[in-house]
């Protein structure tokens, strides 16, 4: 039986479209559109009613065969939400379906979705059918204002069978989404290597220096990737260089050859990510008076097998314009500050062991020339290694917590790439930011620990927000040195003593629970490479993530409201009165200081 405001949305979409198109849902009902593929064989259409609660997708694929789609947890088959239809010699089929494994797909009891049209023309099957936001059947997947995993798959036959390598996953905000425009073939910088050797070893960094040639201040409004070797390439960020740098280099990271200095990052990608656009109003200023004419560009390419011989010309290239928006955009890194001798360690065996990091918005004083604005975040882009499964960002104010800038539930390290939030967050001044991460290693037998291989762990979060200040890090760690003090040892025989834990399931608990209960430092960078640092920082408790609500009936509210998202603006949670203790001292000082930071003892 058809849902009756699915039959509404319909019936309305047909009583406006013009004489002989009665038989489609027109491209004015379905505003947004992705490529599932890299060819473009496959075509997402959707868009969504704000009275009804309903959305309406459009899957167009070149084949005269089935056709799947799917919102899946993980970005595969199990537990996904899944419909299944096509146009055989009988007329057209259409299911709703659950995932289950490497199985067909078993019919759903609730038919939740709704065939609204299906054709085969010239090659190409067209499938449209809507569903409600929330459908409250249990073999459905809720569809939130976070993003979400589609899944895809096709036959060349009518006869539902395996696939083969006919599918595919892409992650999106459907009810979050940015509009893309077609970028100029001119007016770009190129940030690219050319012809790097890739060396036979596990992880490898490689930094090039690079000098731009714009005069005048000038708005880069889009990023897109050039990726050569996607089995090689982990991530590759863009960094602003300060004014002392004044020369290119290229070759290793991180080997003392004065390239770490340029460390406000401007843009990131990673895998599974894809181009990106900033906001009509807002863009990243270059070629300005206060802008550096050197940047760095840092790939981490990832080598499992030590391949040797592998070459590699990938990089990133910045559309600009002359045309200036209202808003310069800034960049803040925050979450756990990337200390590879740190002696931050997760146990193995664990199902799920959370590390955070903090930033206080009221140290962005003491390295500026006056108050922080407010920042109005509208995109992030959160990211662990390997490891990671849950990622969450928490808002406070006040000592409470007022909302979430991040929230992604079921992490994909195959699947990274910055969503928009779909409505500006603002952080005043002295608000505080959490990054809080969720790790999985059950299939470990050692300790993982953080750092800069893929096998070793991060947990941080992008914030990209306007108007743009000095800022470009503001990050922590759990202060390990003052633990190895507690024990009468040193920091390196806390590590060994870590590394040779019996970690039983009671050991895991403790250790997990002393991790959130130890001070921390916050380190607080610049564009200037100016740093400070503050001690004794102590993690709040951050509330539970709300799920969404799940309502039968009709409902008028717009579908970014907080009765479907993941993003409430009221809460009503306790919290422990948890504050600083002992903050100490911070201190001021130039270009190496981080790495100081990085590789000594705190």
């Amino acid at each position: 039986m058809a849902q009756l405001p699915a039959l509404f949305l319909l019936l309305s979409l047909l009583s406006s479209r013009p004489p002989g198109m009665e038989g489609q849902v027109t491209d004015y009902a379905l505003p947004f559109m992705e490529h599932l593929d890299g060819a473009g064989q496959v075509t997402l259409k959707w868009g969504f009613s704000d009275v009804f609660q309903d959305i309406t997708f459009q899957l167009s694929v070149n084949t005269t065969g089935w056709v799947g789609f799917g919102l899946s947890p993980k970005g595969n088959m199990i537990g996904a939400d899944i419909v299944i239809g096509g146009v055989g010699s009988n007329g057209t089929y259409f299911k709703d379906r659950h995932g289950i494994g490497t199985f067909l797909p078993p019919v759903d009891e609730e038919q939740s979705y709704t065939l609204l049209s299906l054709t085969e023309l010239d090659g190409q099957t067209s499938m449209t059918f809507s569903r409600s936001i929330q459908t409250c059947d249990k073999d459905d997947v809720p569809i939130t204002a976070s993003p979400i995993k589609l899944i895809y798959a096709y036959g060349t036959t009518d006869e539902i069978k395996y696939h083969s390598s006919r599918r595919g996953t892409k992650e999106l905000n459907l009810l979050r989404y940015t509009l893309r425009t077609s970028p100029p073939l001119d007016n770009y910088l190129s940030f690219t290597v050319e012809n790097v050797t890739v060396p036979p070893v596990v992880t490898y960094y490689h930094c090039k220096v690079m000098k731009t040639h714009i005069n005048g201040k000038h708005h880069i409004y889009r990023m897109e990737p050039v990726i050569e070797n996607l089995d090689l390439v982990h991530h590759i960020l863009v960094y602003r260089c300060p004014s002392t740098m004044n020369q290119t280099s290229e070759g290793p990271c991180y080997s003392g050859d004065g390239v770490e200095e340029c460390f406000s990052m401007i843009h990131g990608w990673a895998v599974g990510g894809g181009p990106f656009e900033l906001p009509e109003n807002a863009g990243m200023s270059i070629g300005g008076a206060k802008d550096s004419h050197f940047y760095r560009i840092e790939i981490h390419y990832n080598n499992p097998t030590k391949a040797a011989g592998r070459r590699d010309n990938s990089g990133m290239r910045l559309y600009y314009t002359s045309q200036l928006r209202e808003h310069d955009v800034g960049l803040l890194t925050t979450g756990l500050l990337v200390a590879p001798s740190g002696g931050y360690a997760i146990p193995p065996h664990a199902t799920d062991f959370q590390t955070y990091g903090f930033c206080n918005t009221s140290d962005f004083s003491k390295l500026l020339d006056g108050p922080a604005p407010d920042l109005n975040v509208f995109s992030v882009i959160l990211h662990t290694h390997l490891a990671g499964r849950k990622i969450r960002v928490g808002h406070f104010r006040g000592g409470k917590q007022v909302d979430f800038l991040g929230l992604d539930e079921n992490y994909s390290f195959d699947y990274q790439e910055v969503y928009n939030l779909g409505e500006v967050k603002t952080i005043k001044p002295g608000d505080e930011i959490l990054v809080e991460c969720t790790y999985n290693t059950e299939n470990r037998t050692r300790p993982t620990w953080g750092g800069l291989g893929t096998t070793n762990e991060m947990c941080l979060a992008f914030l990209y927000y306007y108007p743009a200040i000095d800022i470009s890090n503001c990050w922590s760690h759990p202060n390990m040195q003052l633990l190895a003090a507690t024990k009468n040892e040193t920091l390196q025989q806390l590590v060994d003593d870590l590394s040779t834990t019996n970690w039983t399931k009671e050991a895991i608990t403790k250790h997990k629970a002393l991790m959130k209960t130890i001070p921390q430092y916050e380190v607080l960078n610049d564009i200037y490479n100016n740093y400070t640092v503050t001690n004794g920082i102590m993690v709040r408790d951050m509330m539970k993530t709300a799920t969404a609500s799940c309502n039968r009936d009709l409902v008028t509210t717009s579908p970014t409201a907080s009765n479907i998202s993941l993003y409430y603006t009221h809460f009503d949670v306790t919290y422990e009165n948890v504050s600083y203790r002992d903050r100490g001292s911070w201190v001021m000082c130039s270009a190496g200081c981080l790495l100081l930071l990085l590789c000594t003892k705190l």
